[in-house]
């Protein structure tokens, strides 16, 4: 069982609201690792929309995903990715 991080930079119109924040939600749900967002000190389940919403991530605002657990690492590189794709679909 590993630790894994990662800090990004949400690069989305809206952050991680609405849409693009039920996308990153459904994502972490389907790993079994427990996974955290971090913005400025601040840390939320990533798999509890309102706790996602409540941490206002906005445009260009870095978070950090830590996600521990068998598939901690597999969790981090697609939750990057999705990140980084909800910013290209913005």
């Amino acid at each position: 069982m590993g630790v894994c991080e990662a800090t990004v930079q949400v690069m989305n119109k809206v952050g991680l609201h609405a849409r693009p924040a039920v996308v990153f939600v459904q994502t972490a749900r389907k790993f079994k690792s427990n996974i955290l967002v971090e913005k400025l000190g601040r840390r939320a389940n990533a798999k509890n929309l309102l706790e996602i919403l409540a941490l206002d991530v906005c445009y260009g605002d870095l978070i950090k995903i830590i996600a521990e657990g068998e598939d901690a690492e597999v969790a981090i590189k697609e939750l990057v990715d999705t990140i980084k794709r909800l910013s290209r679909d913005s």
